[in-house]
């Protein structure tokens, strides 16, 4: 490799493109809407891809957000609107022009529209219909009739499709004649008479293919339909589990009414990954957008089942005020033993909760997995166990002391593994979200369950 290709690629790297919203961007933007410098605005805009632009409004207060989007106007780009969260996009609307609204959303996919309307109130949402062409008002009615969350809420119209018996050459000249193509699309899906899709044929393969091969002999090998009414959860997995890259979605009849493609398949994984965080801290679906009334009111109920388990806990305490009384030690170590045990618990909760969404805990290997977690609680639980009988003897000068804390630490950590896996799979059973309730279900447990031996095995080895 020679010097000029050395510094051709240190050049690389130092013009290499920097994605995130650095402050110097948002100062910059601030100060031309302060300024309502409107060219300076679109200037600064002009290379910024609109999910940066989402992101910045997300950003902002109310005041910078109302001032920006008024001084944005007539250029607002409706791709910006289906990159904001759900929580702002109600607020953005109302502060859009209709003729401006109606501009923006008339160049998205169906399936960006019908995202778009689905958080919002019926007066906007007739407000953005009557924006659009009849043909693709019809067309967004029709989705919106579909259960929510459903694989027909999440697919486009914009369909390329091909009969079945047609060759390459034919399949091209169609394409070429055709005003309304999607700006992206993967496939070319295959449908009988019956209008029902039998095969997908990759655009890379068609166009590698010469003009007189069938489009038949094309065909993947890995085809997957969806019903319109298939939880968009479960398609989400099908596209990871499969490396799908665009799916058919089909009506009762088994007819071809949209398609699938794997960005909006990915968005909703991440989307399901992201509430399973939330829901495990306790916090419900916030952002960082809300108001702190808001905010208040999703933290309230987990803070006020926490206080309950806590009650719990200290109703168990109670029973032991004697023993704790007479060694007053056991109020300095007890904390550690329900503290470990709850870590523990987190951790296998953690691992249970995201094996159940990615439906790799399964009746055929939960006990396998309950095993598992028990085991590895008893193997840290022995570890901890000797660390912590040895930090009682040196501490207090007490074996027994040390027994006891070695010995209740064992048993938290292996009431934790299987608490923190066996939850979860219960909840799941009982047709509860395991991400939004089994943290306060295993913390409690561990809680009761760590001061109970900790504080039964006092008052027998020490008393």
């Amino acid at each position: 490799m020679d010097d000029r290709t050395l510094t051709s690629e240190g050049d690389m790297d130092a013009d290499a493109v920097d994605y995130s919203l650095s402050r110097r961007d948002v100062s910059a933007i601030l100060f031309a809407v302060d300024r309502e410098d409107r060219e300076a605005l679109l200037t600064l805009f002009e290379d910024m891809h609109p999910a940066d632009i989402a992101d910045l409004l997300e950003q902002i207060g109310l005041y910078d957000r109302r001032r920006l989007i008024l001084l944005y106007d007539r250029d607002f780009d409706g791709d910006v609107l289906s990159e904001l969260d759900d929580t702002l996009r109600e607020e953005v609307i109302s502060y859009l022009k209709p003729e401006v609204l109606a501009e923006a959303v008339r160049d998205l996919d169906s399936d960006d529209v019908v995202d778009l309307l689905e958080d919002l109130e019926e007066e906007q949402q007739t407000q953005i219909l009557d924006a659009l062409d009849d043909s693709d008002r019809i067309a967004i009615e029709q989705a919106l009739q579909f259960p929510e969350y459903s694989a027909g809420r999440l697919m486009q119209r914009e369909v390329v499709k091909a009969p079945e018996h047609w060759t390459v050459g034919q399949a091209i000249d169609f394409m070429r004649r055709q005003q309304g193509l999607p700006d992206q699309f993967y496939h070319i899906v295959l449908v009988d008479p019956r209008m029902r899709p039998i095969g997908n044929v990759t655009l890379g393969r068609l166009m590698s293919s010469k003009r007189d091969v069938a489009l038949m002999d094309l065909k993947e090998t890995v085809f997957e339909v969806f019903p319109a009414t298939q939880d968009e959860g479960d398609v989400a997995y099908a596209f990871n589990q499969y490396h799908l890259i665009s799916a058919p979605v089909v009506d009762e009849e088994g007819r071809l009414v949209g398609v699938i493609t794997i960005d909006d398949a990915m968005a909703v994984l991440d989307e399901e990954h992201e509430e399973d965080i939330l829901r495990l801290a306790g916090v419900g679906e916030s952002s960082l957008s809300d108001s702190v009334i808001e905010t208040t009111k999703q933290r309230l109920p987990w803070l006020a089942v926490n206080l309950f388990t806590a009650i719990l806990a200290s109703l168990v305490i109670a029973i032991f005020e004697d023993t704790i009384a007479t060694f007053v030690a056991l109020a300095v170590l007890m904390p550690i033993v329900a503290s470990m045990g709850g870590n523990a618990g987190t951790q296998s909760l953690t691992v249970a909760v995201r094996a159940i969404a990615t439906k790799d805990l399964t009746g055929s290997n939960v006990w396998r997995v309950i095993t598992r977690e028990i085991s590895v609680g008893a193997i840290n639980g022995l570890i901890f166990a000797v660390v912590m009988g040895i930090v009682g003897v040196i501490w207090f000068g007490s074996p027994a002391l040390g027994y006891v804390i070695a010995l209740a630490m064992i048993i938290n950590m292996i009431v934790a593994g299987l608490a923190g896996t066996a939850i979860p799979v219960i909840l799941e059973k009982l047709g509860i979200d395991p991400a939004l309730a089994s943290g306060a279900f295993v913390t409690t447990v561990t809680d009761v369950v760590g001061f109970f031996a900790f504080l039964t095995l006092a008052g027998v080895l020490l008393l």
